[in-house]
């Protein structure tokens, strides 16, 4: 008979453990000579650098040190981020989640010097000036501050060193949660830059470009968080080894997330390349094919091993090890393959070359796409922009929102389908309004885009609001014991927050409701959210975020704040309402444009001019904006007849317990108040007589 138990060392020695795997310690120093080798097949090492670009050598140290500080920048940035999403969201307060955050804030001051040395030997190679040639640090200068990609490699600088200094100053998982937004904002930065910058469809490629960053620098950089807290754990704390096991747990489903962002972004950024279906038969669509399918095979075999491993690690300490380096294993085995397809297609010609088109016309300058045609009721749903990013989280939230009804269901809860369908229309809504006609036409129509802002703002939140996200959550997702953060433990933390409770009291979320139009509209916010991608992101997130505060003080069923009576919530709802007319009465009367520069030049040979089209807008601000009010009105309305019934029968099911006790009671004390009110009414009659007789007395 075999036993699971571990084998008891010899006396006086040292619990066995596995070795260390170096060939994993030399992942980080392999890929920088991947880069130096990559650099020789260029033709680099041949001296012929000049012949092949056109400029002047900048010399050797510029052609290798700018991939090998590359590679080293990419990957601290990777385990930065890493090491903070694991403090904030994997391990509980204590030893691991300390080491975790150590190793963060190295990792950001590594991520900070690469930086500083990519940037000098960027602009080194792009001006072909040697580092040591005279006059090179003002060229430098004027890189880091009239260039685009000079501004872009030192907002990156800036952000890494700022990372260092508080990645290794904060201590617990709210501090690192906040931190991690800063490497999130270099990726956002370096989204920007490379094919993203150069591709047709900007828009488009910088939110897959983002995605694609983001994903696999998550990724590899959990990965390697993971493995400094397993080759750092002493081999006889049992407690460390169910922490690591219950952290790579907890890791897995971040990391399929991760791998679907990388997986979609991929092939975004491929598709960005092809004119159509047709071009699935030339070599660079084939390239695409194979990566298609490989990704699903990938994902599957990395999927099925995840469940094979993960299932076994808390079954001993002893063994966490072991079972964790062959988990590495195939995880770096996906992302190499994974890699090696994009390098296959990053060296095939795409049918759709990276070159900006030679567009001149106005649209195009403006907004980096083509003036679409004249819109129609069918046009409308026909005509797409896809956003990778709100069309990634649209989907995750609605796989996510249904796997947790799905977990209810099988464990015998029920979970009403409204709210469910509730969600799922929510999202959708949400998916058309960011990359369908709305988002389309509202670059280029302000009457579009007040429409697009009042479906995110106000419809869209209805429906999400009446899907009780937040109560589902919370019966689906088990309590963490360990101390540690999960998803339900983030959000109660946020809801009963003072800042959570501040902004989602009715008062509060109704004047950012309300006058957050104004400070939009009305100031370069607005200008921002049309020619910045970032602005664009931010706008779409503040209003929808301000409506579901909105319509969560209103007919939220989740716990929030202390909501008012319904009279109340009818009043502030009716302020409301008369705000957004006189909006856009403003708006329909006004005849000053709002962001002349963009609307007033688009160039548009058909529909109204710019300012009977902002005009329009106006209207649609007053008129089509009122029916989600008044949608939000008959949900108060029905939530407080509801409200009177459910008191209603709560009383019923009362008195036929007690025998109508409350009844009886109320009954006596009437009869009480009345045999007093006769007591005093006999009082007053006989009072005159008593007082004669006092006087005969007398």
């Amino acid at each position: 008979m075999t036993s699971a138990a571990p084998v008891a060392p010899p006396s006086g020695g040292a619990p066995s453990t596995p070795g260390r795997p170096w060939w994993l310690i030399a992942a980080g120093p392999g890929a920088v000579v991947v880069a130096i080798l990559a650099v020789l097949a260029a033709g680099a090492y041949s001296g012929a650098f000049g012949a092949l670009s056109g400029f002047a050598d900048p010399g050797a140290v510029v052609r290798y040190g700018l991939p090998v500080a590359t590679v080293l920048s990419e990957l601290a940035a990777s385990l930065t981020l890493g090491g903070l999403v694991a403090a904030a969201c994997l391990l509980a307060p204590g030893l691991l989640q300390r080491r975790a955050l150590t190793a963060a804030g190295v990792a950001a001051t590594v991520w900070a010097l690469a930086a500083v040395a990519q940037l000098v030997l960027r602009y080194s190679y792009v001006a072909a000036i040697s580092p040591a040639a005279p006059g090179f640090g003002s060229g430098l200068g004027a890189f880091v501050t009239d260039i685009p990609l000079g501004r872009v490699g030192l907002a990156i600088v800036v952000l890494a060193a700022t990372t260092s200094g508080l990645a290794l100053a904060v201590r617990g998982p709210v501090g690192a949660l906040w931190v991690a937004t800063l490497p999130l904002a270099a990726l956002a930065v370096q989204s920007t830059t490379g094919h993203a910058a150069g591709a047709a469809d900007h828009q488009l490629a910088i939110g897959a470009m983002f995605l694609h960053l983001g994903g696999a620098a998550l990724w590899v950089g959990g990965l390697g968080t993971l493995a400094i807290l397993v080759a750092g754990r002493p081999g006889a704390a049992d407690d460390d080894g169910r922490a690591v096991a219950a952290a790579v747990s907890r890791f897995s489903p971040i990391a399929a997330w991760c791998f679907a962002a990388v997986a979609t972004s991929g092939l975004v950024n491929a598709w960005i390349r092809m004119d159509g279906l047709a071009d699935l038969t030339t070599p660079y669509g084939s390239l695409v094919l194979v990566k298609a399918v490989l990704l699903t095979v990938l994902g599957a075999l990395g999927w099925a091993h995840r469940q094979w491993i993960v299932g076994r690690l808390a079954e001993s300490s002893d063994r966490v090890r072991v079972l964790f380096w062959q988990l590495l294993a195939v995880e770096l085995a996906v992302i190499g393959a994974v890699s090696g397809v994009a390098v296959a297609l990053g060296s095939t010609a795409p049918p759709v070359p990276d070159d900006v088109p030679a567009d001149t016309s106005p649209a195009y300058q403006l907004t980096g796409a083509p003036l679409p045609p004249e819109p129609t009721g069918a046009r409308w749903f026909t005509e797409w922009s896809l956003d990778p990013l709100f069309a990634f989280a649209c989907v995750a939230g609605l796989v996510v929102y249904l796997r947790w009804a799905v977990r209810l269901a099988r464990r015998g809860d029920r979970w009403p389908v409204g709210r469910t369908i509730s969600w799922s229309a929510g999202m959708l809504l949400m998916f058309w309004v960011t990359s369908g006609g709305p988002a389309v036409y509202g670059q280029v129509l302000f009457s579009a885009h007040m429409l697009q802002h009042m479906i995110m703002a106000m419809l869209a939140p209805l429906f999400l609001v009446l899907a009780a996200p937040v109560t589902l959550l919370l019966r689906a997702v088990p309590a963490r014991k360990d101390g540690s953060r999960g998803p339900r433990e983030s959000v109660l933390a946020i809801v009963h927050s003072r800042w959570g409770q501040l902004l989602a009291r009715p008062v509060v979320a109704a004047v950012l409701f309300a006058g957050g139009m104004i400070a939009f509209y009305y100031t370069p916010a607005f200008e921002l959210a049309l020619t910045n991608h970032a602005g664009h992101v931010w706008m779409v997130v503040h209003f929808t975020l301000v409506g579901y505060l909105f319509a969560n003080a209103l007919i939220g069923i989740d716990p929030g704040p202390t909501r008012p009576g319904y009279p109340q919530r009818l009043l502030l709802l009716f302020a409301t309402m008369a705000f957004h007319a006189f909006f856009g009465v403003v708006l329909t009367s006004g005849t000053s444009l709002l962001v002349a520069d963009w609307y007033g030049n688009m160039g548009r040979p058909w529909g109204l001019s710019a300012i009977e089209d902002q005009q329009r807008g106006g209207g649609v601000a007053w008129g089509i904006g009122e029916l989600p009010t008044l949608a939000l009105a008959i949900a108060v309305a029905i939530q407080w007849t509801r409200s009177d019934e459910r008191e209603a029968r709560r009383r019923d099911r009362r008195a036929d317990r007690d025998g109508d006790a409350e009844l009886t009671e109320y009954n006596a004390m009437l009869a009480r108040m009345a045999e007093r009110d006769g007591v005093a009414e006999r009082d007053g009659a006989t009072a005159p007589e008593q007082r004669a007789t006092d006087r005969d007395g007398r």
